[in-house]
């Protein structure tokens, strides 16, 4: 397929992202989303990645914003949609597009958790129905998970991927539609622990965000989990498994001390207070460090590219 046409469903947090990723790429994109305020911010938004990366900012004339959504849609050859992250409004969306894209067209989702499969129940072929999950920010973290779903088309996995390296993502294929894929399972393996060691007094939340970015958080940009244990010897891990794994958290549900910071308001920044509290200026701090590493890693990137 020689240069496709992008739709992408959403123009919040992810969606400007993701279009501005193709945009940025030389691609046509078409940007809907039916909150008028949405859409009528993503131009501003979407000018400031170009200007915070550097991208050339002809690459701007790329995007299109279509409040209608059949007139976003109709001539895409790839639909990436990004909206909030219920079932019920992801499926709709996708019922309604495997109504109004050509049927040829490749129907994405941008869901973290949610099955792909229960998401593209309602359209009709299924073979081009697939996961693509974008981690946030799109535009400065490289991995996309592609996930096939049961009824995905291998064709359609291969074509997904392609596209997604031809922009400069780092696309990794999940091969079982489970909920939370990859990246989210072993993210929130660790929260769970992490959360019953609060809960139990073993320590605090700031010596828990410490021993991760100090130990082994400080390696892991260079050394996955599995290279670590080939590197200490799949021995050494089995001894240590022998210990430990009989006492790791497994309770069948969200931990109770997670659900009463949420019954009490503290439900994070935004409240001032979650497993810390959070001065607007201290917030803001953290969010910025973070903005600041990312562009780093980002334009590192694109120069040894």
């Amino acid at each position: 397929m020689d240069q496709p046409r992008i739709a992408v469903i959403g123009a919040g947090l992810m969606g400007h992202g993701i279009a501005q990723i193709f945009a940025a790429a030389g691609y046509s994109v078409s940007l809907h989303d039916p909150v008028e305020e949405a859409l009528a911010g993503a131009p501003e938004r979407i000018a400031r990645v170009f200007e915070l990366l550097g991208h050339d900012k002809a690459g701007l004339a790329n995007i299109s914003y279509e409040s209608d959504f059949a007139t976003a849609v109709e001539a895409a050859d790839f639909v990436f949609e990004a909206a909030p992250e219920k079932l019920e409004i992801k499926a709709d969306i996708f019922a309604r597009l495997d109504r109004a894209c050509k049927p040829d067209a490749v129907l994405a989702s941008n869901t973290s958790v949610i099955p792909i499969g229960d998401i593209g129940a309602g359209v009709s072929d299924g073979g081009r129905v697939i996961g693509t999950h974008f981690w946030n920010p799109p535009f400065l973290v490289p991995l996309v998970e592609v996930v096939q779903a049961d009824r995905t088309d291998p064709a359609i996995v291969k074509a997904t991927m392609d596209l997604l390296i031809g922009v400069g993502k780092l696309a990794v294929h999940v091969k079982k539609d489970i909920p939370g894929f990859i990246g989210n399972r072993l993210h929130h393996a660790l929260k769970r622990e992490a959360i019953a060691l609060v809960a139990d007094g073993v320590c605090d939340a700031e010596t828990i965000d410490a021993v991760v970015k100090s130990g082994f958080g400080a390696r892991m940009a260079v050394l996955g989990p599995m290279e670590q244990m080939d590197l200490v010897g799949l021995d050494l891990t089995m001894d240590i498994h022998n210990v430990l794994i009989q006492h790791l958290d497994n309770a069948p549900g969200p931990h109770p001390y997670l659900a009463e910071k949420i019954a009490n308001g503290e439900t994070g920044m935004n409240a001032g207070k979650g497993f810390h509290d959070w001065a607007e200026e201290e917030a803001n701090r953290l969010r910025g460090r973070l903005a600041d590493y990312l562009v780093e890693q980002a334009r590192a990137a694109r120069e040894h590219a």
